[in-house]
């Protein structure tokens, strides 16, 4: 009994510890007036899920692990009502039937945080009418469960009675009404759940590793699934010991729901706190590899040999298709949750900034003086680094070097600029002069 207590208060603590990292992720990106819904459903979710560990340390610890199940007829009947026993029996019944109704409200109020986020995540796609119709399952689905949680044994007080025996359905710690009942609506939920955000994922242009890592990310129900069939199976291969496991499973699969429902939220922040262990070992291992890279790739440079992205968006080396605008698959390992959102707007962005590098190049408007080398040559700085390493997004020494030369260049155009402004005001204030003095000598 003491290591179920240390393990339902230690996943608790992670559990916590995993919604208290989506909010600051939440608040350091948007602020606390902007938080959504999901964010608050998620706070509702901590304060069920510390319920739910408070009512599963109760049935072990309180009430011994006793229920009204397990008993013959004969034991029934002898029973004092006075009885220590009894009134433990009575209240571990009483506490199961609250625990039944916590570890569903918890689990559902889940994945109404989800389907919060994909309604975030799809604004303004064709992917509303199905995130509403999830709104509408879940809400359907959680009413079935309760319903047969407090009318399937009826009234309510048969749920703690002893003797006579109450039958099946009126054992909480291992009614299979309840357990059949919240595991069926539980799976199809997250099945459903999950077919709104991995179809896209399936048909996004993205590189292979970065797509399953999504669709891992987001497919975190199907872990919430296997606990919970294991809850149920465990549960009624094992009727004698029926109330301490599903106190002990409730834990354990509300902790699964909980992780997985928050890692697309703040794996950006994971990402982020390794990113100097894996950057480190990336430059021990491909050092002199990159050096050399850089340095070829500078002379390339000097001669203007790469070439600008064409108007289409399309990454002619990296055999990539156009940019995604559906904001879901812009998500990336690297950027904030927030950069999900405003996905569409970051891809105009990008399109108006590709227009304007075509125009340098093509030596339009952008491309007179300084300030258009200056965007020609980022440009080219980009598009080698994304030719020469493809799979390396962060600043190393290369890209310092890069970004000096392309100061360089501009410093050098703007004193070029100046010089040839000095000669043309020569030029024409000679011209002006001219006549005048040519008139006095006549």
């Amino acid at each position: 009994m003491g290591n179920f207590v240390t393990e339902a208060f230690a996943l608790l603590g992670v559990g916590l510890l995993v919604i208290g990292l989506r909010l600051y992720v939440r608040i350091s990106t948007v602020g606390f007036r902007k938080l959504q819904p999901d964010d608050y459903l998620m706070v509702l979710a901590a304060i069920a899920y510390s319920i739910e560990t408070y009512l599963a340390y109760s049935v072990g610890v309180l009430w011994k692990g006793l229920a009204n199940n397990a008993m013959s007829d004969e034991e029934r009947r002898l029973l004092d009502p006075n009885s220590e026993e009894y009134y433990l029996r009575v209240n571990g019944s009483k506490t199961q039937v609250a625990g039944w109704c916590t570890y569903t409200f918890l689990l559902w109020i889940i994945k109404a945080s989800m389907c919060t986020f994909y309604l975030r995540l799809t604004e303004g796609l064709e992917f509303h009418g199905r995130i509403y119709a999830g709104f509408v399952v879940i809400f359907c689905t959680w009413l079935a469960v309760l319903f047969s949680i407090l009318f399937a044994c009826y009234p309510l007080q048969k749920n703690w009675q002893i003797y006579p025996d109450p039958g099946n359905f009126c054992q909480p710690a291992i009614s299979k009404v309840d357990i059949f009942v919240t595991v069926v609506l539980n799976v199809i939920t997250d099945i459903y759940l999950m077919s709104i955000p991995i179809p896209m994922l399936l048909k996004a242009s993205l590189k292979p590793l970065k797509k399953a890592g999504l669709i891992f990310l987001f497919s975190g129900g199907i872990f919430v699934m296997v606990a919970g069939i294991l809850r149920c199976v465990l549960i009624i291969t094992d009727p004698i010991n029926g109330a301490q496991q599903a106190g002990s499973w409730a834990v354990r699969e509300t902790f699964v729901a909980v992780v997985t429902s928050n890692l697309p939220m703040i794996f950006p922040l994971i990402s982020k706190l390794s990113r100097p262990v894996i950057g480190g070992i990336r430059s021990l291992t491909s050092q002199g590899f990159k050096g050399s890279a850089y340095q070829s790739g500078s002379e390339d440079l000097k001669q203007g040999s790469y070439r600008l992205p064409d108007r289409s968006g399309r990454d002619q080396r990296r055999g990539m298709g156009p940019r995604s605008v559906n904001p879901l698959t812009n998500f990336s390992f690297n950027e904030s949750e927030e950069n999900i959102i405003t996905g569409r707007a970051g891809d105009e962005t990008d399109h108006a900034r590709s227009d304007a590098e075509n125009e340098a190049a093509a030596g339009g408007p952008h491309s007179r003086g300084a300030g258009g080398i200056l965007i020609q040559t980022s440009v080219q700085v980009k598009e080698m680094r994304k030719s020469q390493f493809p799979d390396d997004e962060e600043s190393n020494i290369g890209d310092y070097y890069l970004v000096e030369q392309s100061r360089k260049t501009e410093e050098e155009a703007l004193a070029k600029a100046k010089a040839t402004s000095k000669k043309q005001a020569r030029a024409s204030a000679m011209i002006n002069v001219s006549p005048s003095v040519t008139s006095r000598r006549l």
